[in-house]
């Protein structure tokens, strides 16, 4: 039986995952777009995708089960070659740049959802901070759905 500190790293190491796939695909979506507006919101969220997982890493109770520093989800890396595809195909078009991004949170979204649904597997600390960055989460899909709709 898994112990809480294992539970609690190995749902740590599925979020420091997944923001690192949230990195890389703001850091793509920042390198696609040719709107400044969108720019400068996607270098902030790569930025804050880059210290959810420095939070997340300082708290890891185990670092026997802590990612490498750049590791991905295999699904993360195609998502931003479908993006890099799209982005191509459509002309960095906007609205398709944005609903690539909402992808992308609705997936961050859907990780923390999932192991926020189990909070007896997570200590009182990590809790915490995963609920606070959710919400920063959520208030991020909300402005990138909003921006797309408006597009």
């Amino acid at each position: 039986m898994e112990t809480i500190t294992e539970k609690t790293s190995k749902n740590l190491n599925s979020l420091i995952v997944i923001n690192n796939d949230r990195y890389e695909g703001y850091k793509t979506a920042a390198e696609e777009t040719k709107d400044i507006d969108l720019k400068t919101l996607f270098q902030d969220y790569s930025k804050q995708s880059e210290q959810f997982g420095e939070e997340l890493r300082r708290i890891m109770p185990d670092d026997k089960y802590a990612p490498a520093q750049d590791e991905t989800k295999t699904s993360g890396k195609l998502y931003r070659v479908f993006m890099d595809m799209k982005a191509a195909l459509n002309g960095k078009d906007r609205k398709g740049i944005l609903a690539s991004c909402e992808f992308g949170e609705d997936e961050a979204k859907k990780t923390y959802n999932e192991i926020l649904g189990h909070p007896e597997e997570l200590d009182r600390e990590t809790l915490i901070v995963i609920k606070k960055q959710q919400i920063e989460l959520r208030s991020a899909h909300d402005k990138v759905k909003v921006l797309r709709d408006k597009a």
